[in-house]
């Protein structure tokens, strides 16, 4: 009986019947899940991968890990929680900036990891380094001038005493503005 709803497509809602089929179906998903979790996990998403063959002149920017093992020249920013790996045969002339950069090619320019930059025995930075956390492995090679540490920021604590000063008047003017407006 349940064979006759298999022709329909997968965004429309079926009858009553579905929740028993939808139980098999999600034990089968349970035993494909555990046994795809036996592989071992290289990232927690899928990284886009630039091989070795490949040369990019421009801007490159993305939400999701990144490989560069071929040429990369002008700018590659990666956001969120994004990594980016040089690999061994990579090489970046570009202001990098992702969440945690991995160097085990040769990079040129600023290198910005918001949590961490680790240089492996391959790699090789000239340029700038600013992140919070910073490895560098025996062989590896470091040129330019380095920032590692959590920066200690006395402006926003000025900029919260003074809004706190004015919070009153500024709070009593946006609602003077939007009782206006209504």
């Amino acid at each position: 009986m349940w064979k006759k709803e298999d022709p329909k497509p997968e965004g429309v809602s079926s009858s009553p019947a579905t929740p028993a089929i939808s139980a098999t179906s999600s034990s089968t998903a349970t035993a494909s899940t555990s046994s795809s979790s036996a592989a071992p996990p290289t990232s927690p998403r899928a990284a886009a991968c630039i091989s070795q063959g490949i040369r990019i002149k421009g801007e490159v920017t993305g939400s999701e890990d990144l490989f560069v093992d071929g040429v990369v020249e002008g700018k590659l920013s990666l956001t969120t929680n994004s990594c980016l790996t040089v690999g061994p045969n990579g090489h970046v002339k570009a202001d990098v900036s992702a969440r945690e950069v991995i160097v085990r090619g040769r990079v040129e320019g600023k290198v910005t990891g918001r949590d961490k930059v680790q240089l492996w025995s391959t790699g090789q930075i000239t340029g700038e380094v600013q992140t919070d956390r910073l490895a560098i492995e025996d062989g590896a090679l470091l040129r330019g001038k380095v920032e590692a540490g959590k920066q200690i920021n006395k402006t926003p604590e000025l900029k919260v005493s003074a809004a706190t000063a004015t919070g009153k008047s500024a709070d009593s003017t946006s609602l003077n503005s939007g009782t206006a407006a209504d």
